[in-house]
């Protein structure tokens, strides 16, 4: 006899497929929430200001590229964009070097005390070493240099790199460095040679958000830089004046920040993802 399908059953696809266009309907709608202040901030840095203050004109208008020629011409954003992300690379570079084996020492040692340091440094928010660091930056001479400013970021991004890396460190089986050390390797050869490109993912992603701190931060750069080291956050709060606000290259500038982190997002998004969750996991 021929088995007849159940109501039930004819059902259930519908259901199913119910249940998936809803979770794709709020998903749509979350991202267009999300998408909209860039999509508005992109759009804008191509009109006039007073094309910018009529809602009418929102897609309807001449674009123009007369803000972005402002950025660089009467700007002068080419400084700040090499500031950025020479103190951006240099920081992050030097984090890494000093946190990647600071927390291999606590993931495999069991520091557990230095990790708890390391984490209440994280917790404090970084605004409360800004006047120490001026105070002895000043002492030392080198306000609007190069060094206050890297030192400033890199301070901030070794405990935070030291807090992603430890328990991606504490997944990796000790069984792999002990075959390595039977077969003649020392300690400091399997580090680089066979712990760190196990450990890819994870640095790539400790790097990118250390990076992106620095890329962004305004707080040390309104302190600690000056006229020879500002960074592009300081250079968009120059649009803004006593008497009036330049939209137009505020809004260029503002998609010449983001671009970058964007792409670079977008490009390493797969590494990202890994890096964030596979140190999670204990194997």
């Amino acid at each position: 006899m021929k088995a007849h399908a159940s109501p039930s059953t004819l059902r259930k696809p519908a259901s199913m497929y119910m249940k998936s266009a809803g979770y794709y309907i709020v998903v749509y709608i979350i991202l267009l929430f999300v998408i909209f202040p860039f999509l508005w901030m992109v759009v804008s840095s191509f009109k006039t200001q007073a094309q910018m203050m009529d809602t009418q004109h929102f897609f309807n208008f001449s674009p123009t590229l007369r803000n972005y020629s402002d950025v660089f011409q009467r700007y002068n954003f080419t400084e700040p964009i090499v500031n950025s992300f020479a103190i951006a690379l240099i920081s992050t570079a030097l984090a890494l070097v000093l946190g990647l084996p600071a927390s291999y020492a606590i993931a495999r040692y069991r520091m557990t005390k230095l990790s708890i340091v390391l984490l209440i440094i994280r917790m404090i928010p970084a605004i409360t070493f800004l006047v120490p660091w001026y105070i002895i930056f000043s002492l030392l001479g080198i306000i609007d240099t190069y060094a206050s400013m890297i030192l400033a970021h890199m301070l901030v991004a070794l405990p935070f790199i030291v807090w992603i890396m430890v328990p991606y460190f504490e997944s990796i089986p000790k069984e792999i460095e002990e075959s390595a050390f039977v077969d003649g390797s020392g300690k400091f050869r399997t580090f680089l040679q066979i712990v760190l490109p196990l450990c890819g993912p994870g640095i790539i992603t400790a790097a990118i958000l250390s990076f992106v701190f620095s890329w962004n931060n305004f707080m040390f750069g309104i302190i600690l830089s000056g006229r020879k080291t500002k960074t592009l956050p300081i250079a968009i709060y120059g649009f803004l004046t006593y008497t009036d606000i330049n939209w137009g290259g505020l809004m260029a500038g503002s998609v010449i920040i983001t671009a970058p982190i964007i792409l670079i997002s977008l490009i390493l998004q797969r590494y990202i993802i890994k890096g964030l969750t596979a140190g999670a996991v204990k194997g």
